[in-house]
């Protein structure tokens, strides 16, 4: 599970980045709105962290109920 939240991590914050970067294209397209909304950001790294743990525990949690003789014994 800690390596998909750190993947999740590391996305946002190579996003964020990008999304920083690529902002001077985007201004047109801005209708009086800030390129660099800190609430709009935190909205959206939440919803994405909240998705990635979400994508990470749902099989974690289903890998803890599986009896670990009949996993060794399926292989």
């Amino acid at each position: 599970m800690g390596d998909g939240i750190r993947f999740t991590l590391a996305g946002i914050l190579i996003g964020a980045a990008a999304a920083l970067l690529a902002g001077r294209w985007f201004r047109p397209l801005l209708f009086d709105q800030s390129l660099t909304d800190p609430l709009v950001f935190g909205a959206v790294a939440g919803v994405l962290l909240a998705v990635g743990v979400a994508a990470s525990a749902l099989p974690a949690l289903r890998a803890t109920r599986v009896d670990p003789n009949i996993a060794l014994r399926a292989d």
